[in-house]
């Protein structure tokens, strides 16, 4: 039975072209970075593989065969073509991918959208970037069915379907109109059940944390009302007296410099809340993913440096 013939390789077509060049083994292995055994190694096989030798060898050097003058041609051909298809992929690459969805839930986005959109507008400037707010489990499940590419939120405590990059963190503040001012610029956590507060529904990560707080201190939330709606709504609520709430200082910072809400810093201890970077574990990454990803995450931190996302820390 034959034995098949070898297949050849772009390396050793390149070392190839090489030697013809020079005309010498130990030239070619200088400008190739490689010793002369391996150039000589790869010559070898090359002629193994096409069953013809490819050189004359001499003292003075190497020169072509009949059959090394014919294979120098096509060898040239396919080095062009490789280039030609590393620059294709290079400039395909470097536009980003056609569109790039982005969530994230509603204080980050006031906070961080802006800034984002911009930095990715100037990497990616082919790229049609939409953006979308949602709450944590909305977020979560477009993600998992790859109806968005990334998101921004506050870190869940199952993160199995996901890979995050967490990217700073916030203290949450108790928020509460300002004939409240009393209660001073923090607030002890043990206190929390007798505050009436305004949350979302139960199963949502702010909800479920105020109730954990509380459970901790043996104490049941005082729940003036649900509200599902946006934080907007919330403050709302909290200015015209039905209630405090619990959000980071980002959200509530305008409004409190307005002198139209007052915030008190959760203490005994700290709560913080962790923002991150989430993309899905089961879905195929978007074309340029890691350059995305670095874009977004240094818009992130220039914001937080520059004031902008008030009582953010980076981590």
């Amino acid at each position: 039975m034959a034995t098949p013939p070898s297949a050849l390789n772009s390396d050793d077509l390149a070392c190839f072209v090489c030697v013809a060049s020079t005309q010498s083994i130990s030239r070619a292995a200088l400008e190739l970075g490689a010793d002369q055994s391996t150039i000589s190694r790869q010559i070898a096989r090359l002629e193994a593989a096409l069953d013809a030798r490819l050189f004359h060898r001499s003292g003075r050097g190497v020169v072509l065969t009949e059959a090394g003058q014919t294979l120098l041609g096509y060898a040239r051909q396919v080095a062009a073509t490789l280039a030609e298809a590393r620059e294709a992929i290079r400039a395909s690459s470097a536009k980003g991918p056609a569109q790039l969805v982005i969530a994230a839930q509603p204080t980050i986005a006031n906070t961080a959208f802006a800034a984002i959109g911009t930095a990715l507008k100037l990497r990616f400037p082919a790229t049609k970037v939409r953006f979308v707010e949602g709450l944590a489990s909305p977020l979560l499940a477009w993600l998992a069915a790859g109806e968005i590419d990334v998101a921004l939120l506050y870190l869940p405590e199952q993160q199995g379907a996901l890979k995050v990059d967490i990217l700073l963190e916030e203290d949450l503040t108790l928020v509460t109109p300002t004939s409240w001012s009393h209660l001073g610029p923090t607030f002890p956590v043990r206190r929390l059940a007798e505050v009436p507060l305004i949350l979302p529904s139960t199963g949502h990560g702010l909800r479920v944390l105020a109730e954990t707080l509380a459970a901790r201190n043996g104490a049941s939330l005082q729940l003036a009302m649900e509200c599902d709606a946006s934080n907007t709504v919330s403050m709302r609520l909290v200015e015209d007296g039905c209630g405090a709430t619990l959000l980071p200082f980002a959200a509530v910072a305008d409004r409190v410099a307005q002198g139209r809400l007052h915030s008190a810093r959760l203490i005994e201890p700290v709560v913080t809340r962790q923002v991150a970077l989430a993309t899905a574990r089961n879905r195929p990454p978007v074309p340029e993913l890691w350059d995305i990803m670095q874009t977004v995450r240094q818009s992130v931190r220039n914001t937080v440096m520059s004031g902008a996302w008030p009582g953010a820390r980076l981590v």
